[in-house]
């Protein structure tokens, strides 16, 4: 009989936490990001245009292993991912985008976006219903978004009124854009420039190596 390999627990102290992307803020400045660092994002299971972005071999539930976690004391997985965002295209296309979503782990909330508009107003709203909502019933005790609009600063304010910890993760790269007000209502703002980049290098590192070994 194979031995029996059980997970290590989380310590019981650490931190429940939930992931909340606003992937269109996050998809177009990471888009800026890649430009400036003349940095080529392959379309794909890991990025559409000016839809969805996400780093690649990186599960949506462990997305906050980032550089600084340790000294902040949330549990490995997250309880849940939740990203939004939006498509300018028909039903299939909004289906394809929510099963590429749900493929990396995400619980994904996907709109329709009017033809000419870069942002679709049901994204803020509904990331701001769920982030509320699941602190009002005290479903974590950290909530970590991902997004660098200063329209989110009252969110961050009052999920902190109901003493849930904030964690803002998103680019401090001047190509992005990070509202600094927001930067500062955060509990806690992680950097998420070098690993973007890091793992899109390595992801493109290793198709090339492939590429190379069937030629």
């Amino acid at each position: 009989m194979p031995d029996v390999i059980l997970p290590i627990p989380d310590d019981p102290t650490s931190l429940r936490w939930m992931l909340f992307v606003d992937g269109e803020n996050f998809t177009i400045r990471a888009q800026a990001v890649a430009q400036a660092r003349s940095l080529a994002l392959k379309p794909g299971q890991y990025w559409m245009a000016d839809t969805f972005v996400w780093l690649p071999d990186w599960p949506a539930t462990s997305g906050f292993s980032f550089t600084g976690v340790s000294a902040i004391g949330v549990r490995r997985l997250a309880t849940r991912a939740y990203y939004y965002t939006s498509v300018r295209g028909d039903a299939p296309l909004m289906d394809d985008t929510k099963e590429h979503l749900w493929q990396l782990g995400f619980t994904p909330s996907v709109f329709r976006r009017p033809s000419g508009d870069r942002k679709a107003k049901g994204v803020d709203i509904a990331l701001t219903k769920d982030m509320l909502s699941h602190a009002f019933l005290g479903n974590y005790d950290a909530a970590v978004l991902i997004a660098g609009d200063g329209d989110y600063v009252p969110l961050v304010d009052e999920v902190k009124r109901l003493g849930k910890l904030v964690y803002v993760i998103f680019f401090s790269d001047p190509a992005a854009g990070l509202n600094n007000d927001l930067r500062l209502a955060a509990d806690y703002f992680l950097d998420i420039t070098a690993t973007f980049i890091e793992r899109w290098a390595k992801d493109q590192s290793g198709q090339a190596s492939r590429s190379q070994s069937s030629a």
